[in-house]
Parts: C-alpha cells; structure tokens; sequence
C-alpha cells in the first residue's frame, strides 16, 4: 500500500500467494572477523604517528620491566577506537548458563534517537521531512555512482478486497505480465515477496509459464525476496506465527521452484521489530530492506549517513545475530517518493502515470512524457541529478531505487512503459562517462551484492565506530522501530488494539495449531505402521491449510485489523474453518493416542469434541454443558501442550451441580462447584454451574478425568458461598447455593498468597496485599477515549480517558475452597454497560495459578451511543516506574519504554503483545500477562493501561475508506503478577538495556497463551462400568522450565509416506527463554531443572526413539548453522543428540524417529 494511493492520501500528495527458492550461485559468503588488506593498509596510514608512539611507550614498557624488576606485566588496554577491525567471537562453552543482564554494544540504539530528537516536523522544502538535500559533483570521480533501479509490485493478500479477488482481478495477471516481459530482455529485472498469490498463481499456470518464471529465477532477472507466505505485520504477530507463516512460504517455493530467498523486503509494515531481524537471520537470511519508521528518525540517520546499518540485538554481546538492515528514506514507497528528494521530479518518471493509464496523474501538477531522442539528455539528467541527490544520504555509491507501487505493472502495455522508458534514460546516462554513472534494472540481491563489494574496497567506517564484522564501513545498531508516525502527530498506535476480537482468534488458531503439530508428530512416531497413519495422512491437506489460513491472518492488512469489513470477515472464516478442521482432528487423535480406538481416519467421525466450541466465525467460544444425569459418567480428557508436567485448577462447565469428579484410576478428587456469571444485568445468573478441580497433566500428554452422578463413596462437589449488592435490583440467591448481602464499603477475596480489596460501589480493585506484609494501591479504572480522528491505523485521542463506571453497580463475589472470584457489572452513562469483569484467585496448592490475579472484562462496545470511543483498563498503582515500562516484542523478548513529554499521547502508545511490566526502583515488579495483543501505555508515573477494543466511524485518511464499526462482544484475559525482589536488578532509568521477565513471569504468560485442551465424551456411559486407567505421557521427564519446544511437527505431512526411509520426517523447534534471576526461581515457578545443562534428544521421549538429529535453520532448509550465526558447536552437538542452547536463542533440529519396538 503506497502512500500515493492508499496510506499516505491527505494533505499530501495523492500520490495469497507464494514464492520459491533455489540455492543462488551468486550467495555471498558471510565476511570474517579478520580486516581485509586494504582496510589494514587504511588503517596504517591514518594511525602511523599513534602507532609510532606507542610502539615507542612499549619499549619503554619492555626496558623498565627488564631491568627495574617490576613483579609483574602491566597490562595496557587500547583506547583507540576499533573500527572495522573485527573481534574474535567468544569462545564456545559446554555450558549455556542464564545471565541476569544480556546487552550488546552498538553505535546506535532507538532509545537514544528518542532522547536526542526534538521531534519539532520541521518543514524541509521538496523533501518536506528532511532538508534541502545538495551535493558539490566531485563525490563521485573516484568511485562512480551505481544506481540499481528495483521494479516491484507490492500485492496485498487482503485489504480493500479478499485475497481472491485481488489475485482473480490483479496479481495473476501481474504475474503473467513479468513473465512475458521480462523474457523479452535480459536487462529488465523485477523482485516478487508474496508467496501466497505465487502459489495460487503456480496452480493455474500452464507448464510452459511456470517454466519460464523458473528460468527467469535461475537467471537473476526475477529474484524471490522474503519468500513468506506474507509480508507480516511485526507488532501484533506472534514469533511462533512469524515463524510459520516464513516457513510455509520459503518451503513452497524450495520445493517448487527450488530457491531459498537470502533477501528480506519489508516496505509495508507499520514499524518494524527487532524480533523478525533475529528470525531472518536465523532462517539464513543475509540482508534487509525496510521502510515504515518515523519521519524524524529518518531524518536523523539520513542526516549522519546511518541509514544502512547492521541490525543487532540488543541482548547480543557476541554480534552472532547481526544482520545487515537498509532503510528507505522517504514518505512513501511508491515511485514519486523513491528516486530521490523531490516527490515533484519524481513523479515524472513514474510513467504508468502517462495519461492512458489507470492511475492518477501527477498531483504536483508535473505529468510524466514519453522520452524521445529530443528530450533524453534533459530528461536524463533531471532523474540522475535526483539519483545523486539520495546517494547522499548514504555511505557508498552504489543506491536502490525502487520502481513500483501497489498492485502495479497489471498489464503488458503499463509494463512496457516502465521499462521502455527507463532503458532509454538509461543508455543515456551509461553512454557519457563524464556524469561518473551507471544505471540499469537490478534485483535486490544486485544492489547489495555490488554494495557490499564496494564496502569490501574501501572503508567507510566512521572514527570510533564500533560497526560489525558482518559487514566493514556500517554502524551497528539496537532497538525496535515502534512507534510509526508517518507525518505531523499522526502514530499509527491504533492498529494495535483495531479488531481485537479477530487478534484473539489469531492466537487461539496458533496454539490450537501447534497442539494439532504435537499429536500428528505423536501418532506417527508413536506407530508408523499403515493403520495408523491413516489418521494422520488422511487430515494433511487440512493441516496444511491451517498452517496457510493462520500464515495469511499474519499479513499487516491481517492481524492488525486494518482491511475492510468483508475482508475481516474473509479472514475471520478461514481462520474458524482451520479451528474446527484441527479441533476435529485432536479429538480423533486423542483416541488414538489413549488406546480407546487404534485405527481411525479422518472421515469416521469422533467420540470426543472440545470442551469449548464456536457456533460461528465471529463469535466467542461457548462451553459444551455436561448433563451428568443421575446414574451416568462422562469422559473429560486434558491434553497439557506444554514441556512441564502442570498442575492447574481446570473448569467445565454441568448442568447440575450434584456431581463428583474422578481420576483416571476412578479415585475421588475433590472439586467446586459455582453459578456460572453472563454479562446480562437482568439475568447474571444463567442457570448453569462451573466445576472446578485440580488436575494434574503429563508434559506434552493426555490425562482422562470423570465427571460422574451418584457416584457412592465420593463426596460431591462443594458449592460455593455467594454475597450479592444489587442496590439499583433485586438479584435472587440461585438455587443449591448459600447467599449473603454485601453491607460495607470494601470486600476482600483472598488466598494463602495475597488479598485483593474492591471498592464495591464501583465494582474495582484497589489494593493488593501480599501475606509477606508487603501491600500495593493498584486503583483499576475504566475509562474512555473520545475521538473523531482516530481510525484503524491512527489513536488520535481528544485528550484523555475519562472514567467511564459509576456508583451503584451490581457486584457478585463466589467464594470457594478452589477459586474465589468477584463479578462486578458496574453501572455506566449508558443503559447497557459496554463492559462487565471478573476478578479470581485460585486456591491450588502447588499451581502457578496461585500467584496470579486473573482478570477478565467483558467488552461490548456496540451501538451508536458508543461511537468514535476507545474503552480502556487503567491501574494506577504505588510502583515508582518514572513512567519507565517494558513491551514485549512478539512474545518473544522486551523493549524498554519510556514516556516522553515532547511526543504526543498516541506516540507513546505501543504493541504488547503478551506482556507488559513496570518495575519500581526498588525492585518490585508489576506485569500484565494478555492472551491476545493489544496497545499499552504509562502515561504517569506508576500507571499501566491497556486499550481493550475500539469503535470508530471515521476512515482516518490512510486508503481504507472506512472506520471500525464491526465490533463483536468478546473477552479480554489477563494474569497479574507482583513479584518482590530477591537482589536488586538493574535500575530502568540509569541503565537503559532491556529487562527480561522472571522465571516464574515465564511460565505465568507459557499457561496463559498455552492453556490446556479439554475434550469431552459426546455419550454419558454407565457409573457401574470403570473403564481402564488411561493417560499419554510421551516425554520421560519434564524439561527444564526455561526451555520452551515451540513447535515439534512433521514439517511435509502430505509427503510423509513417500520420502525415503531414513530420511528426517520430524522437526523439533526449541526456544531457550532468559530470565531475570533478580527474581524468585523455583519456590514460586515450581520449576526443578533449569537448561544449563545439555538435554539428550535421543532420550527425550519415552516410546519414541530419536535415531538420528540434524541441526538446522528455524524455517528448517540450511544445514550450515555456521552461516546462520550460531556456533559450531551447535551442529556437533545436533548430531550427539544434544541440545545445549544459550538464552534467548531458537534452534531447529530434524529428526529421524523410530516407535520402540
């Protein structure tokens, strides 16, 4: 989406498918540590007096030491700075110990362009967020200008229209028009990042078409960036997401067209995160194009020649994730704001704008002509004094010029034009050596391998540079890019939280996928015989399309709830088919894996089904009642996808409360039972009952429980005691329940851990104490944002949130031996109450669960009184933060956050995704662990909010022409975490490095995005027939708690039979979590082993023989784990069958299995 014709319209210029990859000739090998000749020779000549001198003082050394018995050497440490002289990696330990600080050191961080920036939006001139950009002509008679002209055609896989009526009305026919065009001549080049259209594409091709575009691969005029299945949103998406949606995407086009893309092109996204430069770079990625990052940033990297420079990450001290990064300077990435400064010149060699075409002329009133033999040297040098002009901006001579939009080049006569003209210009520029240029078409791959060869002859190191020894002549540099302000106060913050329903769904799909991975991996480890991959083999291609329907949501029209409402809709079905296919399946599986049925397919149909279910794409999730009628059972099964054994309070929801609950060994567990609560204020109470028990389920395996009536011997489950205050009703005692009125102003719910205290007037917790003696104000507030503004990529708010509840609401507390909850549906300005919450502490001893505080808001923000808000959850508490806060990047690691004054409220929103923490100075720790990813803040000193959803009617100016109206009643879920200090971390104001979560903060925010999966027995059986015990156990013990498999999957499960015996058909995908030690670690995370030790793979499962392990790449296509960053270790390790994996890392593995016989 160009800001010509979609997110950049306004007061200024109007201006599905997959791609594949084969291992290019022309890779470049990753450059040594060890200074190059000439950079050794430069360095000679600049430093020879220094040199001299200190050769001079060490002799002097050398002759006191010899004669003036000194005891021992002095030991004298260089100040000079280092610049391209590159140093030695660490060396490899066998031991990967937790560290409680990680930091890099780098040239740059985004912290310190916030502190330094004034953020004044200076007008600039043509280049209105820059300056008026000139040169002297001397700059390039030593090395000549190469300038790389980079056509494109940037497809949506969902925006304005679904990702099938683009394709049908666009992008195969785009496709069609490269192939034919780039034929007709070598010199023409073109890139293609969207895999998802190039598989549709490649379906309908005929065979001749489909080889042309492979030749055209093979030959370097089309080269496959990215590769993904998408271009992915980096703010909303999740790391486990990310990863999937890249790999479907690179292993498609492996397969099919045999290339592995090296090149990442990310023009779209709104900010860019740090995490996706891990994972390219862990994937083999060599290089990266980025774009969407604020105006006043640009400029001031543009300003000190910074924009290209070498990606690390901020926990990285040993520069094993660097990765070079080039950043696009201007407004747009549409053609008037790519060839240089001036929008206005620009625009005239953009020339599908000729008049003829479909797209709109000119709006600096300029027009684009066909260039002739009469207007060529004009023409010529008016582009090239442009191209001149941006190479000035950077350190080398060689420069990208892209040359595309949205959806362009969609006919041959449009692409004609381009290239005709351009390949004028250029014969003209490259026919006169006096203008020291050369132009032509080029890739992306052109542009940085000719760049890096230049970096490669001459130093462009900056004195006291720390750089990279990736790449010479680059600074190094650490942080994220949020949050995005495209022009004026305008931060795209809103997307964050816009269609929160749908960013819920996302992460429902991706842990239901990954569980739905894990037991397809179990059923055909486990059997690997024909009848029992039936099952498995037969529910493949609908793997597959879950795996492509979540990749899809990734896109950054997707997940950030930035397309129209059909197009949401669109989404929202395909991603409601994939759950009900892998909700299906699991239900089978689990049979199979039980031993209840040993041959199954994926057309019988199943005797289980979840204990959660959607009726429909765009609702939420109701609970399936057990009936438990008198004298019957029924089966609940638990499937735990997580590495640890767990122990968890776990609910269901019966339709009487008389029942008992028993284990797989038909032994008694002790269990409660509640009113089930709705968001209704004239009828709470719906009739039904919530059963609670404490389970207990086996890492990554299944546990049966029973839920049986009039089971002798066993005690039914204990009712809990409500207190009611309805002061504006009458609220009657539900029926098997003991009730009370509430008479004081406060209420206190509480466990062997804390104490929570509500202000019952309105309904809110307000103070927290802990049975340590310590307290906390936490003060919880609703409010509202009111605005005209805002839309579904702005928050443009009319100043700031206004509490919204008010005395007199209606108030619920259900107190029993398991959980103790407080309901509160509060009264508000309007008759309906746009939200209801509960608040719960869990009383299972030995469980996570008793540490939290789960709150849970009800949000409908519905109907027209409710229109142009933005309904928030505030807690104003006592912690000391100096509005200093940490986000979590794609729930993958934290970014440090700070308010600033000089920014407006909206830029000081940002992404969080699954966690938020503030923390004060003396250590104490406040997080809010978020099932789904919303927008947060710390706009004063101790306060954290959270955007919870929003309704807009109003399209706010960045192409999608409408407003977000299409709200669905939802729930919004999160777990509270106070956390004392058992030393004295880092203090967040004077050390700026990010923080980690603890280890117990871990596994909070582990169960919460990873809950268990619960199934139950379609029929009621007979109370007088015990069935045998049964439970699945694959692990042989639970592993260490700061290891996390973030996937185990069968990566080509529709190929699965026929690939040769031997062969790797598994892929395990760990991810080794860091964690603050400033913190408590195994007396609250019950947590026994941590992973300093290496874990043996060939011993991780018990029934299941690991026969053979391969290190490989996280998108699971490159066995050199050299070139992809890691240590050697890691692959000589792979093979011994261990896993030894530093903090913070991911690592993938291929696995040959064998079921033991």
């Amino acid at each position: 989406m160009a800001f010509s014709t979609r997110r950049g319209a306004g007061g200024w210029a109007q201006s599905l498918l997959p791609t594949a990859a084969t291992k290019s000739p022309s890779k470049q090998p990753r450059k040594s540590r060890r200074r190059t000749t000439a950079a050794f020779r430069d360095f000679i000549l600049a430093n020879f007096f220094t040199i001299g001198l200190c050769v001079t003082f060490f002799f002097f050394l050398f002759v006191l030491f010899r004669f003036a018995a000194v005891p021992g050497p002095l030991q004298l440490r260089s100040a000079t700075a280092r610049g391209r002289a590159a140093r030695p990696r660490k060396p490899v330990v066998h031991k990967s110990p937790n560290r409680t600080i990680l930091a890099a050191d780098v040239d740059i961080t985004t912290k310190d362009l916030y502190d330094k920036i004034q953020f004044l939006d200076e007008d600039g001139g043509p280049w209105k967020q820059g300056w008026r950009v000139s040169y002297k002509g001397h700059e390039w008679d030593d090395e000549k200008l190469k300038v790389f002209v980079v056509p494109h055609s940037h497809n949506d896989p969902g925006w304005k229209l679904t990702v099938e009526e683009y394709y049908d009305k666009q992008s195969r026919h785009i496709l069609d028009t490269i192939v034919e065009t780039l034929s007709k001549d070598t010199r023409r080049k073109f890139i293609w990042e969207e895999m998802s259209y190039l598989e549709r594409w490649w379906r309908d091709a005929s065979e001749a078409k489909r080889e042309s575009f492979t030749n055209l691969v093979q030959n370097g005029q089309l080269e496959i960036v990215s590769g993904g299945w998408v271009m992915n949103d980096e703010a909303n998406s999740h790391f486990f997401a990310i990863i999937e949606q890249m790999t479907e995407g690179n292993m498609w086009l492996n397969e099919t067209v045999g290339v592995i893309p090296k090149n990442s092109w990310s023009i779209d996204p709104f900010g860019y995160s740090s995490t996706m430069a891990y994972l390219l770079r862990r994937m083999g990625f060599e290089n990266m194009l980025i774009h969407r990052t604020h105006y006043e940033l640009k400029k001031e990297l543009a300003w000190n020649k910074n924009l290209e420079y070498v990606w690390r990450q901020s926990w990285d001290s040993d520069e094993s994730t660097d990765i070079f990064v080039h950043m696009m300077p201007f407004y747009s990435y549409d053609i008037p704001h790519t060839c240089g400064p001036d929008p206005a010149v620009c625009c005239q060699f953009d020339f599908a704008r000729i008049r003829g075409f479909m797209y709109e002329r000119c709006p600096w009133g300029q027009h684009p002509v066909e260039t002739d033999h009469e207007n060529v040297r004009e023409r010529a040098l008016l582009l090239l004094d442009q191209y001149r002009k941006k190479s000035t901006l950077y350190r080398t001579n060689t420069i990208l010029i892209p040359l595309g939009d949205d959806f362009r080049y969609i006919s041959i006569d449009e692409a004609e034009a381009q290239f005709r003209n351009y390949q004028m210009l250029f014969d003209y520029i490259n026919s006169d050596p006096g203008l020291n240029a050369e132009a032509k078409f080029g890739t992306l791959d052109d542009y940085f391998r000719t760049m890096r060869e230049e970096a490669d002859r001459i130093n462009y190191s900056v004195t006291g540079e720390i750089g990279s020894g990736e790449i010479g002549g680059f600074p190094s540099l650490s942080g994220d890019f949020f949050t995005y302000a495209d022009r004026s106060q305008d931060y795209w913050s809103g997307y964050y939280v816009s269609r929160p329903f749908f960013k819920a769904v996302d992460r429902v799909l991706e842990q239901t996928l990954r569980g739905g991975e894990m037991m397809m991996s179990f059923l055909l480890g486990y059997c690997q015989k024909a009848q029992c991959e039936k099952l498995p083999t037969s529910f493949s291609y609908k793997l597959i399309s879950a795996r492509r329907n979540l990749a899809l949501f990734q896109h950054h029209d997707g997940v950030t709830g930035t397309a129209k409402d059909h197009v949401v809709e669109d989404y929202g079905t395909r991603m409601h088919m994939a759950l009900q296919d892998l909700e299906n399946f699991m239900s089978k599986a689990i049979e199979v894996l039980l031993g209840i049925r040993h041959e199954k397919n994926d057309q019988l149909a199943a005797n289980f089904e979840p204990a959660q279910m959607r009726s429909r794409y765009d609702v939420q999730p109701v609970h399936k009642a057990i009936s438990a009628r008198e004298g019957t059972v029924q089966t609940v099964v638990l499937f735990n996808p997580l590495e640890q054994t767990r122990n968890e309070v776990v609910m269901v929801v019966v339709e009487r409360p008389d029942v008992t609950v028993l284990d797989s060994n038909w032994t008694c567990v002790k269990s409660q039972i509640s009113p089930e609560l709705r968001h209704d204020n004239n009828k709470i109470f719906s009739g039904r009952h919530r059963l609670y028990w404490k389970s207990s389920v086996p890492a990554m395996g299944l546990q049966t429980y029973y839920v049986a009536n009039g089971f002798v011997g066993c005690e039914k489950a204990k009712p809990a005691s409500l207190r009611i205050f309805a002061p504006s009703k009458k609220l009657s005692c539900p029926a098997h329940y003991a009730c009370s009125n509430i008479d004081s102003d406060t209420v206190e719910i509480s466990n062997q851990h804390q104490t929570l205290s509500f202000n019952v007037s309105h309904g809110l917790l307000h103070k927290i104490s802990r049975t340590d003696g310590r307290m906390n104000f936490v003060g919880e507030e609703i409010g509202m944002y009111s605005s005209r503004e805002s839309g579904a990529y702005l928050f443009k708010p009319n100043g700031d949130a206004e509490p919204t509840t008010q005395a007199g609401g209606t108030m619920v507390i259900s107190e029993g031996h398991l959980v103790r909850e407080v309901y509160c549906y509060p009264k508000t300005a309007w008759e309906k109450s746009p939200i209801s919450h509960s608040t719960r502490l869990y009383n299972g001893e030995s469980t996570i669960q008793e540490f939290v505080v789960e709150k849970e808001y009800h949000v409908e923000l519905l109907g027209q009184e409710l229109i142009d808000k933005e309904i928030i959850a505030r807690y104003k508490t006592d912690i000391n933060n100096k509005r200093i806060f940490y986000t979590d990047l794609n729930g993958f690691q934290m970014s440090r956050r700070e308010t600033y004054d000089k920014i407006p409220l909206q830029g000081n929103y940002y992404p969080m995704p699954s966690l938020a923490f503030m923390q004060d100075v003396n250590g104490e720790r406040f997080s809010i662990h978020t099932k789904q990813s919303l927008g947060v803040a710390s706009l004063k000193n101790g306060w954290l909010e959270i955007m919870l959803d929003r309704r807009l009617q109003n399209d706010d100016g960045r192409g999608l022409g409408q407003g977000v109206m299409d709200n669905r009643p939802m729930n919004v879920l999160f777990h509270i975490l106070l956390e004392p200090n058992i030393s004295l971390p880092a203090d967040p104001v004077s050390n700026p490095r990010p923080s980690s979560p603890s280890l117990l903060s871990h596994v909070v925010g582990a169960h919460l995005n990873y809950p268990i999966h619960g199934f139950i027995g379609k029929s009621p059986e007979p109370i007088s027939v015990q069935p045998p015990p049964r439970s699945f156990s694959p692990l042989a013990a639970s592993l260490p708690c700061d290891l996390h498999i973030l996937n185990f999957k069968v990566p080509r499960p529709q190929k699965y039979t026929q690939l040769p015996i031997g062969e790797p058909k598994f892929a395990l995908i760990v991810q080794r979590r860091h964690w603050d030690n400033s913190y408590c670690r195994t007396a609250r995370s019950q947590c026994s082993t941590i992973a300093d030790e290496p874990i043996n793979m060939f011993d991780m499962f018990q029934g299941m023989n690991v026969a053979s392990a391969k290190a490989t790449s996280v998108n699971l296509l490159h066995d050199d784990t050299e070139d992809l960053g890691y240590n050697e270790q890691f692959g000589n390790d792979a093979q011994e069958g261990h896993i030894l994996i530093p903090p913070m890392e991911i690592q993938a593995y291929m696995l040959q299995i064998k079921p033991v016989q």
